[in-house]
């Protein structure tokens, strides 16, 4: 980072000082929480990470310091508040892909156009138009199971199960299908990501080159 571009000392304190006073606010919702999944402490907690997180970088860019310590994002996201017996759900998917063998995807795409009169392949026949075939003959789990054949590589994927009070009635969210998903209402999440497989390779690379402290005999810091 240039010197001009560096931040300055009064932005440095201030971050700090935003700091102290989300560690008061964070000590009062834990002080006068109720339950074990208080949205104000889960808040006040969001905010402690982020100003912490923004102290952090700003530390850093300016004095090329860091802070002794990290406070970790909750794996499970946000508390749960749904209804505690939801009468009904829903499952939101994400799952995304590169295209890696264009080629591929196009002829399948026109393999099915050339036995299915109702499969038109549209946009010039490229892969938007392939795209558009494909996902009208196959289900959605289908092409996950064979992505390899269309030309596929797999990303991250990601299902929600999100509790309902009731039922949407026909047609009333088509126009915005994931925009009224509250992550408070989710009940379980199941993400896939490469990300993963490679923390595990690296806990076994780490087992590997070191004795944990049960096995030296060492007891924990």
């Amino acid at each position: 980072m240039s010197d001009a571009a560096l931040p300055t000392v009064a932005e440095v304190r201030a971050a700090a000082e935003a700091v102290k006073a989300a560690l008061d606010r964070h000590l009062a919702a834990v002080e006068s929480r109720i339950g074990d999944e208080d949205p104000a402490v889960y808040a006040a907690f969001n905010e402690l990470a982020a100003a912490a997180e923004e102290y952090d970088e700003l530390l850093y860019d300016r004095y090329d310091e860091v802070t002794p310590f990290e406070i970790p994002t909750p794996e499970t996201g946000a508390p749960y508040t749904g209804p505690a017996e939801p009468a009904a759900f829903s499952v939101l998917i994400r799952r995304d892909y590169a295209v890696v063998e264009p080629a591929r995807l196009i002829a399948q795409a026109e393999r099915v156009a050339a036995h299915d009169r109702d499969a038109e392949l549209l946009d010039d026949g490229g892969t938007a138009g392939a795209l558009g075939v494909l996902f009208g003959e196959y289900e959605p789990d289908e092409i996950a199971s064979r992505y390899k054949e269309f030309g596929l590589e797999e990303g991250d994927s990601t299902l929600w199960i999100a509790a309902l009070e009731e039922v949407a009635e026909p047609g009333d969210w088509l126009n915005s299908p994931f925009g009224q998903a509250d992550p408070q209402d989710v009940l379980h999440r199941f993400e896939v990501s490469s990300v993963f497989d490679e923390e595990a390779d690296f806990d076994d690379d780490d087992a590997d080159d070191e004795e944990s402290p049960a096995e030296s005999g060492l007891a924990p810091a």
